[in-house]
């Protein structure tokens, strides 16, 4: 099988419980809440995405078989020596590709594997870590994991913090939703973090130091 990739780079993860540990990043190309052309954004399932998963054509990117494409990941970690590498598997929605044989060619290199998926599709047994970060208007199935991460605020009812509480999830997260307004839904997402102390607060570190 050829996964098809649009980019991988080398960062800090900015995001949820391991904030500020490096990491090698794989975006998968598409997703089943929007195409990723801003021309549908507006009838979307999820619209209020801020990356671009649409083809090929980003940094590394390209359609690799699994044990190229592990290949290619453990070339980018700057010392085998130093620290286990991981991959973050991230999209879109990198459920949609990801499967046992390139985790298990992940594990050979001696890679742990994390993933960041919306919750809609099952995820393939071997994922080290697994973070599921919900979206209004979807049916989540996977309802237990490492990382729950969510998007807030989100307007609809079936996407508030309260519908997720009792979810088989070791760590809970609210992250600010990004955008014009987010000033102001960073201070919601603060005062309902105090209000509910199972909530830890998630921000975008990424953003803040300026790299990818």
């Amino acid at each position: 099988m050829a996964y098809k990739i649009k980019e991988i780079f080398y960062s800090l993860q900015g995001e949820g419980a391991q904030a500020g540990r490096p990491a090698v990043f794989c975006r998968f190309t598409g997703c089943n809440l929007w195409s990723g052309r801003e021309e549908d954004r507006h009838k979307a399932i999820c619209n209020f995405c801020d990356t671009d998963f649409v083809g090929t054509d980003g940094n590394h990117g390209g359609r690799y078989e699994a044990g190229e494409l592990a290949n290619q990941i453990i070339s980018m970690w700057p010392d085998v020596h130093s620290g286990k590498p991981l991959v973050i598997c991230t999209g879109g929605e990198p459920l949609l590709q990801l499967d046992e044989q390139l985790i298990e060619e992940f594990h050979k290199k001696n890679i742990e594997v994390a993933v960041e998926t919306n919750g809609t599709i099952i995820p393939p047994k071997g994922i080290d870590w697994l973070c599921v970060s919900p979206k209004a208007n979807t049916e989540l199935i996977v309802t237990e994991g490492d990382e729950l991460k969510l998007v807030y605020p989100q307007n609809e009812p079936e996407a508030q913090p309260e519908q997720f509480t009792h979810l088989n999830f070791t760590k809970f997260f609210l992250q600010p939703m990004d955008g014009p307004n987010l000033e102001e839904n960073t201070k919601k997402t603060l005062a309902y973090c105090l209000k509910h102390p199972q909530w830890s607060m998630s921000i975008q570190v990424h953003k803040v130091l300026g790299i990818e």
